[in-house]
């Protein structure tokens, strides 16, 4: 993300006054850019809920003062675990984003009327519906909430081409509405959703700084993509619901796409979640520009030579096809970058740059991670920033002694 020098300047000096106490490594996350960010999704869904997607944010605390707000809307969790953890926490809606297998979860959702009623499950095959029957106690045990997931993968060339996430074996409407038919024909199933999540709209970013050609292609495949999943999407609804008409809500979106799906008639509701941290792997976004919220400094702890200071940790890469832009940003102050020999280490990390001079032992380098919630594995806790104080300490997901993958 390109910064104004003295915006850069100035969040490094407030974020070094706030911390002036506290030892790192540690993680902080700056309240005005989380609640300006929380706003600017809002903008963008132009009146639909958002459905935030709690692993982009690990952290309860946050997740109450998201969903506080006016236009955000119910939980997408990524583990059933993590889903009867929130439900029982006092989250009312959680959409459980993937297929589980947790035999242990499952059999534990359809002992707990109550979390039952609170959770929903992910199926795209009756071997699921089959699973979540064998964990069922004696007497059926409670309702179980299903959503069916849509593939939402592009492909062109007679098929040839594929681009999109490898998720849902359901693409043609005709397939959901045969699994829909399944749902609704078993007993101690009901059908309430449909979910459709775009992610090589909504996580592909379309304008790569030095990289103008490659970014007119994505634009070019993203504009097709968008213009096929509308139309199929629909038709998906309609099958749907001719099966099930009660069907409470459809959710698509992510947060590079959030004002592209909203303007579907057939959804209901957006999903998001990275857009309240920011990480860096949303900078190359036209249509919206965040702020970056969630950061975590690591110290200096050796000055190898002129040019050079090196701190401790900072190894911490991002989920995804490998590569340099899986790896944390170094982002205050500017103009230091990794040494191409070393990279981010697991105890130690070099880095260069006229900056470096600037620096003393005991000094905190402050980074951004690739991706949103996957920072929140390395800390057990975010110091909440208010202009240039620490106004509370809140555990992560981690902190709470919960590593649910």
């Amino acid at each position: 993300m390109s910064q104004d020098p003295a915006v850069a300047y100035g969040d490094k000096a407030r974020y070094d006054r706030a911390t002036a106490g506290l030892d790192a490594p540690l993680a902080v996350v700056d309240l005005a850019a989380f609640d300006a960010n929380a706003d600017d999704l809002v903008r963008r869904a132009q009146g639909k809920p958002i459905r935030v997607a709690s692993k982009s944010v690990r952290c309860r605390a946050l997740l109450e003062r998201v969903l506080a707000r006016d236009g955000f809307a119910g939980i997408m969790s990524f583990t059933l675990d993590e889903s009867l953890w929130l439900a029982r926490s006092g989250f009312e809606d959680v959409l459980l984003a993937y297929p589980t297998a947790d035999r242990a979860a499952l059999t534990e959702l359809a002992k707990d009327a109550r979390a039952a009623a609170a959770v929903t499950v992910m199926v795209d095959d009756p071997a699921h519906l089959d699973l979540i029957d064998t964990c069922r106690p004696a007497g059926r045990g409670a309702e179980i909430r299903v959503c069916l997931e849509l593939d939402t993968s592009y492909r062109t060339g007679g098929g040839a081409l594929r681009v999109g996430a490898r998720r849902s074996p359901l693409r043609r409407p005709s397939q959901l509405a045969e699994l829909a038919g399944e749902v609704v024909r078993r007993p101690g199933f009901r059908l309430v959703g449909l979910m459709a999540y775009e992610g090589h709209v909504a996580g592909v970013g379309d304008e790569v700084a030095g990289r103008p050609v490659f970014s007119r292609t994505v634009r070019m495949m993203q504009a097709a993509a968008r213009k096929e999943l509308a139309a199929r999407r629909w038709e998906a609804v309609r099958a749907v619901r001719a099966v099930a008409p009660r069907l409470e809500f459809v959710n698509g979106g992510g947060t590079g796409s959030v004002q592209h799906t909203a303007a579907e008639a057939a959804i209901t509701e957006i999903a998001a979640g990275s857009g309240l941290f920011v990480p860096r792997l949303f900078d190359n976004f036209r249509s919206f520009r965040g702020r970056p919220a969630a950061l975590f400094a690591q110290p200096v702890v050796r000055r190898p030579g002129p040019g050079v200071v090196t701190v401790l940790g900072g190894g911490y890469p991002a989920s995804g096809a490998a590569g340099a832009d899986r790896l944390p940003e170094p982002y205050l102050p500017a103009g230091l970058r990794y040494d191409p020999q070393e990279g981010p280490g697991e105890v130690q990390t070099p880095l260069l740059g006229a900056a470096a001079d600037r620096l003393a032992l005991g000094d905190k380098v402050w980074f951004r991670h690739a991706k949103a919630g996957e920072l929140c594995e390395r800390f057990d806790a975010l110091r909440l920033v208010e202009g240039d104080r620490v106004v509370a300490t809140v555990p992560t997901y981690r902190g709470e002694g919960r590593t649910f993958l």
